[in-house]
């Protein structure tokens, strides 16, 4: 499932809790895939906490607590780390990461947690939602096959990536207009991972964030620049995305293209894709500033974007500049005639 199907699964699980509809939720996925990302930001939407449990790193006493007379009885000492009420809130999630790569007598405690919202004289408040996360077993990392009783306790979505999702997160975030042009032009990039090779570093939506960060520190340093890109995707992707980065000294004048200047559109593929990612940045840019000098940019780009001898390319840029700017396109005067002008390749 894509990546923008799962959020909306995940908003929906947590705010089901106030109905008492909520069910347990497993994502599966291969590593840097965004699992916990995703997760983290439904509790960022909200406002609430995610008590984040990594079950890989748990003995059963962590979870089940330790034992202490009590009278002539012994009674368990509640782990802080359990959500609580009065100290995290009534509303939040329970987020148990890693829980594939749980000792078989880890995940044995977990089940009463995660169907029952119990565990012992503990419960878990009825606000918040319990989300778990693994690796699968194909993955190559530290990994045991979930136990039947545990694997009926949940719902399961195995995550997928989606260049377009992943495009709409980089914009909105913050990511270098670079990595999102390369990503466009090398979209078989944006998750390449080989288990059978089992690599130190590969390309994953986690490590291209890593390539943005390089590019912040590196970016005047030559040949440290690609040796650290290719610390963070791989060797082969950090030399391409190192080259097509020094390509972009022959990107046209973006400030021309936004004053409706006559541009000679670029005929290298790489260029164009670099060309559209830049214009989005500038629209989110704008964005912030006047309203009628964002609507001038808007209109700006759409008129370039009818320019493209290759349709898709410009349905591309603008589908991006949607997806970063938001309904706020439809109303620029622009938008009606490219529409018209691209309505073949929108149906087709």
């Amino acid at each position: 499932m894509r990546p923008a199907q799962i959020a909306n699964v995940l908003e929906r699980e947590f705010t089901s809790t106030r109905e008492g509809h909520h069910t347990p939720v497993m994502l599966w996925g291969p590593p840097g895939v965004g699992k916990s990302q995703m997760v983290q930001q439904v509790g960022e939407r909200h406002g609430v906490p995610v008590v984040d449990i990594r079950l890989s790193q748990m003995e059963p006493s962590d979870l089940r607590g330790i034992p202490f007379r009590s009278g002539e009885h012994v009674e368990w000492a509640v782990p802080a780390m359990l959500p609580d009420a009065e100290r995290h809130g009534v509303e939040g999630i329970l987020f148990l990461d890693e829980v594939t790569s749980a000792p078989p007598s880890v995940s044995a405690a977990a089940y009463q947690l995660i169907l029952d919202r119990r565990l012992g004289e503990y419960r878990v408040p009825d606000g918040w939602a319990i989300i778990a996360a693994g690796n699968r077993q194909g993955d190559r990392g530290v990994t045991y096959t979930m136990p039947a009783p545990l694997a009926n306790r949940f719902a399961h979505f195995e995550v997928d990536t989606h260049l377009d999702d992943w495009v709409s997160w980089a914009y909105a975030n913050g990511i270098d207009e670079r990595v999102i042009a390369f990503l466009r032009f090398r979209p078989e990039l944006l998750f390449d991972f080989d288990p059978a090779h089992n690599p130190v570093a590969f390309p994953s939506p986690r490590s291209w964030e890593f390539a943005h960060r390089a590019l912040q520190k590196f970016a005047d340093s030559g040949s440290l620049l690609v040796n650290t890109l290719q610390a963070c995707v791989g060797p082969a992707a950090g030399i391409e995305l190192g080259a097509f980065v020094d390509n972009l000294d022959n990107l046209p004048d973006l400030d021309a293209i936004l004053r409706r200047e006559p541009v000679a559109l670029p005929r290298e593929i790489d260029l164009q894709y670099a060309v559209a990612s830049a214009l989005v940045g500038r629209a989110l840019r704008a964005k912030n500033a006047d309203p009628q000098t964002a609507k001038e940019v808007y209109g700006a780009i759409l008129d370039f974007a009818g320019r493209f001898r290759e349709r898709e390319m410009g349905v591309m840029l603008v589908s991006d500049l949607h997806r970063a700017i938001g309904q706020e396109i439809f109303a620029v005067p622009e938008f009606s005639p490219w529409a018209q002008a691209v309505a073949e390749v929108m149906l087709y």
